[in-house]
């Protein structure tokens, strides 16, 4: 009775073995029967459908033409979506929030306008149209949109080298719109087809770097209308603006203009320090640049002060924005290298603005910051449509690059904004002030514009985040520097191309050396983790699992991770002699598990090495099987037989894999 009783329940256990062996076998077809993924073009084309029609597959009627155009409308236009809640109550909000922009932005754009070296109205023009045209196009309610001082810094900076500012005024002025249409170009279609990652060739520690060393150039060239130097460098390195500076000191510089800056540098760093001690007075810093302006005009005017050193501002043209249409040059040989600039901008004002929300870059980021505090989403590709939209626009109405500023977005958040209804509300501002005001500003001394200037760059400066990036990575930290000394003694290109060069060298450093890690399975769990990071974990005798970590097995880190699979076979070979010989048995390798779990992608040198290595343990006498492959790595292995080759040994998981290979 005993003996019938043992049989009936280890049948009964036999038969459960091969129904979840079945199930097994089952899901590892899921994996192989897989279908197709996607092409590059299919992809490309989804990319674009889903910027403009997020809400296409709610639609049953895939042939319904107006729930098409209403959905690309709301795709394009999120102002459409949002004002239909808009109350009076939030525009009364927006109203303030937008009349406190504009007393920050109209003093800061006159001063950005000069750093960029055009004239004062064009920082003004830029505070109107691009704002518009982000407020119908944006997703961020908070972002508050205009010139930012570092890309003034870096158009002025590269186009020089193509015409100089004092000896072509013109040609220079038409090459920074030419720049800002290619700009737009470049943002429209960074959004457009889903290619924010070309954003990040710029890193967080090469972007911090970059700040620091643009806001001290920034801040040194701001001495020319801090000293009231009539003449002054061209050349943005520290070497040569203070030789500049110095050479000025003992000749050409004014007193007046020294003293009345730094005075009024002073009051505006002050109020500052105030807002942030009582977050009640928001408002005292928001208005300081206004009523600096404000109070040093009716100086300078009521002495006369410009009549014996203090250089003024003088006149500013007055009405809307002209056309720039035929300014901008299609044609030419410095159209390419304008192409060129207008590439660069485009990172920069996306990337510096968006990491710059604490700080992805003036942007994105800094809409990302605020829209997280405020629970709602930012789409990061529709804004890059808005900004590249607003920058194209903006380069037929007398714009040059616009983007998200950090300083006033927080101004425009802390002052209660309930949308982009703040930016109409600055931009119209901004555009009667245009019409209106432009001739009281004729006496505003050049020396406010600088201390405007020079009292937004040390939040650009960041020196705890410097240590946090010597803390976490060294070669970030390498990066980061890198850029900060090429910005502040040489040039901003050359600030950009060496961190853009010590950031791929690192990607390659990490490619070519890919991690790679010997699993084990953690006691009374089902997951098999890195026998190093868990000494705990539990190697199982003749199996060496290993996971690949790189994302992609290319040309650059095949043969690395080859070889280094085929060492750490050896040495496991090595190890369990050693084992079996004091047990008297031995047990060697006879199963490798590869888990790619991690890996997305895999070229023909991938394939290939991955054959060599099939090859290799084939001849000696080891199975090699595969768990958890992608999507288009699995598409691949098929592709090329290497399926077929190891005998169909595909797995859903490694547990799987082993349970698979443990009863076999």
């Amino acid at each position: 009775m005993a003996a019938a009783l043992a049989t009936e329940s280890s049948s009964n256990v036999q038969e459960m073995l091969d129904i979840e062996q079945n199930k097994s076998n089952e899901r590892a077809q899921w994996v192989l029967n897989a279908p197709k993924p996607p092409g590059f073009w299919q992809e490309l084309v989804n990319s674009v459908r889903e910027t403009f029609f997020p809400h296409r597959r709610k639609f049953k009627n895939e042939h319904d033409g107006f729930n098409l155009v209403f959905t690309f409308l709301h795709g394009l236009f999120p102002i459409l979506h949002w004002c239909r809640n808009y109350k009076a109550s939030k525009f009364r909000n927006d109203l303030m929030a937008g009349l406190t922009l504009a007393s920050l932005c109209i003093p800061q754009s006159i001063g950005y306008a000069t750093l960029a070296k055009l004239d004062p109205q064009y920082g003004l023009y830029t505070s109107v149209v691009p704002p518009l045209i982000y407020a119908v196009m944006g997703t961020s309610r908070e972002i508050a949109i205009g010139p930012v001082a570092v890309v003034s810094l870096l158009l002025s900076s590269m186009i020089q080298k193509v015409q100089d500012p004092l000896a072509n005024p013109i040609a220079y002025r038409n090459f920074v719109l030419t720049a800002t249409f290619f700009a737009g170009i470049f943002q429209a279609s960074f959004g457009l087809f889903r290619l924010g990652f070309l954003i990040d060739i710029l890193s967080h520690a090469a972007v911090v770097g970059f700040m620091a060393g643009a806001a001290m150039v920034i801040g040194l060239q701001q001495l020319k209308g801090l000293l009231g130097i009539p003449h002054f460098t061209n050349k943005t390195d520290a070497i040569s603006v203070v030789k500049a500076v110095w050479n000025s000191l003992h000749h050409t510089w004014s007193p007046q203009n020294f003293i009345l800056g730094c005075s009024f540098l002073c009051f505006i760093l002050t109020t500052r320090y105030l807002g942030r001690k009582k977050r009640k007075l928001f408002w005292l810093p928001a208005i300081a640049p206004l009523v600096s302006v404000i109070l040093s005009t009716l100086f300078v005017f009521l002495t006369r002060a410009d009549k014996h050193g203090v250089k003024i501002v003088k006149h500013i043209d007055r009405g809307l924005n002209p056309s720039s249409v035929h300014q901008i040059q299609f044609h030419g040989q410095h159209v390419g290298e304008v192409a060129k600039i207008g590439f660069v901008a485009a990172i920069v004002a996306l990337a510096v603005s968006i990491d710059q929300s604490d700080t992805y870059m003036e942007a994105i980021a800094v809409g990302r910051s605020f829209a997280s505090i405020k629970g709602y989403r930012l789409d990061g590709n529709k804004e890059m449509v808005a900004m590249g939209f607003m920058n194209i626009v903006g380069s037929f109405t007398s714009c040059y690059v616009a983007t998200g500023s950090f300083s006033r977005s927080a101004v425009n958040f802390r002052a209660g904004c309930e949308s982009t209804v703040s930016n109409i509300v600055m931009a119209i501002t901004v555009l009667i002030s245009l019409e209106f005001f432009t001739r009281l500003l004729y006496y505003t001394p050049m020396a406010i514009l600088a201390s405007i200037i020079m009292s937004a760059l040390p939040g650009l400066i960041d020196f705890n985040e410097f240590y946090n990036i010597w803390k976490v990575d060294k070669l970030d930290f390498l990066a980061c520097i890198g850029a900060f000394f090429g910005v502040l003694f040489a040039s901003v290109e050359i600030g950009l191309l060496v961190a853009v060069t010590i950031s791929f060298a690192k990607i390659i450093l990490i490619s070519i050396q890919p991690g790679t890690e010997k699993l084990g399975k953690l006691p009374g769990t089902d997951l098999f983790c890195d026998v190093d990071q868990y000494p705990m974990a539990v190697k199982t005798p003749g199996i060496l699992i290993i996971r690949v970590k790189s994302a992609l097995l290319c040309f650059a880190n095949a043969n690395s991770v080859r070889e280094r699979i085929m060492r750490w076979i050896t040495e496991e070979e090595e190890e369990e002699e050693k084992e079996s010989s004091q047990r008297k048995a031995r047990k060697n390798t006879q199963l490798v598990l590869l888990d790619l779990s991690n890996m997305m992608n895999i070229d023909t040198s991938g394939l290939a090495s991955l054959e060599e290595l099939r090859k290799t343990l084939d001849s000696n006498g080891i199975e090699l099987a595969i768990a958890n492959p992608r999507w288009q790595v699995i598409h691949k292995l098929k592709m090329a037989n290497f399926v077929d080759k190891i005998r169909g040994r595909i797995f859903l998981t490694v547990g799987e894999a082993m349970a698979s290979c443990l009863g076999a």
